[in-house]
């Protein structure tokens, strides 16, 4: 089924998802609300096809022939043991590359995610890309299912099993030592307490993540790129008393809000997609990593 243009859906839809898809609803009375938009010529089923996930929309494939990727384990002593990953990066690299730990969101490495690390190795780098539910048994092959098996982890705990990533990709053979963050929704909350707890990264990207607070913002060394959407009131509401501690303290920081941009913007999957935002956003991002890894 064609996916419905953003504009052709009622902006409380996509705040009625992102409800939804942060565990402050259940299936059911997702689905009972959403009915109620069902007008027109909208049904419900067009409308669950626009706005949850289409894993076709992939940008790299996994077998793409310019990447050598792979699932590799590593340790993770502080958070849930052996985790699995993606490793990816370009075949035709000569010598060492920096490297960038990709974060998922509130549901394990799903397809997107997977497919924005290899997207940072086509752009030159040695990514990886760790997926909390590994203790569970690894993501499941659909979010739904993902959201309720993260649910079931500390996410203190899953903090732990991306540090342990840093320290994997920071000792890799064919990487540089130069390691930054970038990650989504809980992937941005991971990035943004990265550089509070970690002090050798080099560069933190948190999109629409939430915030540490103020008495821990004096431990970040490494330089943030922050990512927002205009209506993502949620998220938003941090951002103010974060940037006053960021500014307080000295840090180095560069923040953008996406006119009219929702929550997710970045995920290409879903109707909440903004392609204008993403693409620059990536932009961003990509050039930032260049600037603060390569030096």
């Amino acid at each position: 089924m064609k996916k419905l243009d953003k504009k052709d859906i009622d902006p409380k839809v996509f705040k009625l998802y992102d409800d939804y898809a942060h565990n402050r609803m259940e299936r059911r009375e997702f689905i009972e609300k959403l009915s109620l938009y069902a007008v027109g010529g909208l049904t419900l089923t067009s409308l669950m096809s626009s706005i949850m996930p289409d894993y076709s929309a992939i940008q790299v494939s996994q077998d793409n022939p310019k990447l050598k990727t792979e699932t590799i384990s590593y340790d993770s002593p502080k958070g849930g043991g052996t985790i699995n990953a993606q490793l990816s990066r370009p075949k035709d690299a000569k010598g060492k590359l920096p490297g960038i730990v990709v974060v998922h969101e509130n549901r394990g490495l799903n397809p997107h995610i997977a497919d924005v690390g290899r997207r940072a190795a086509m752009a030159g780098f040695i990514s990886i890309s760790p997926d909390a539910l590994t203790p569970l048994g690894g993501y499941p092959g659909n979010d739904d299912d993902g959201r309720t098996m993260q649910r079931k982890r500390d996410r203190n705990e899953m903090l732990e099993d991306f540090i342990a990533a840093f320290e994997y990709l920071k000792d890799h053979s064919e990487c540089t030592g130069n390691v930054g963050v970038v990650g989504f929704c809980f992937g941005g909350w991971i990035s943004n307490m990265m550089a509070v707890k970690v002090p050798e990264l080099k560069a933190a990207v948190p999109f629409y993540g939430g915030q540490p607070s103020a008495d821990i913002v004096p431990n970040i060394n490494a330089p943030l790129l922050l990512h927002f959407g205009e209506l993502d009131e949620r998220v938003n509401a941090g951002w103010p008393a974060y940037e006053k501690a960021l500014q307080e303290n000295d840090k180095k920081y560069k923040a953008y809000i996406y006119p009219n941009a929702n929550h997710g913007f970045h995920n290409d999957t879903t109707a909440r997609y903004d392609e204008k935002a993403a693409n620059l956003a990536w932009e961003r991002t990509v050039a930032f990593f260049n600037e603060h890894l390569r030096s």
